[in-house]
């Protein structure tokens, strides 16, 4: 499923290509891409969930002058390795992640088919919420600068 979800979004969101409406056709390309049909459903499924969450009463805007502790649960965890959870601190830290997304994110996270998420998946999971979720361009801009820099070997500039 995370595949699809990265297929998606590396040429439809990312690449700023307009996104075929009609799912059906979308299922085709897909399946002819060589996905599975149950892991098709289940990532459109994942993106539409999105795409509420979005649409919500509930504001998502980034509001960085709240200020919480956030304690995660066994299955959060799990999926979760501590490494993850450091970074999503670290995006709380630098204000690109707000509470709000932050707890998007981890909800998308918690709804993908994998037993555990590595670092650099959840960094792309942090940018499909982020393009997602209107009033969060800057901290989308900031977020794609740390998944596409290239460590240039220096530790100091």
């Amino acid at each position: 499923m995370f595949d699809i979800l990265m297929y998606l979004f590396e040429n439809y969101v990312h690449s700023e290509v307009e996104m075929l409406v009609d799912e059906d056709e979308l299922t085709q390309e897909l399946t002819r891409a060589g996905f599975h049909q149950s892991a098709i459903i289940k990532a459109l499924s994942w993106l539409e969930r999105l795409a509420s969450l979005q649409e919500s009463d509930q504001p998502y805007l980034c509001n960085h002058d709240q200020h919480s502790f956030r304690i995660y649960t066994e299955n959060e965890m799990e999926k979760l390795d501590v490494e993850c959870r450091g970074f999503l601190l670290f995006l709380e830290q630098i204000k690109v992640l707000s509470v709000e997304t932050r707890e998007m994110v981890i909800d998308r996270v918690m709804e993908i088919d994998e037993p555990t998420l590595v670092l650099e998946d959840l960094k792309w999971v942090i940018l499909m919420v982020l393009f997602n979720v209107p009033g969060n361009e800057s901290a989308y801009e900031q977020m794609e600068d740390l998944v596409f820099e290239q460590p240039d070997g220096r530790l100091h500039s």
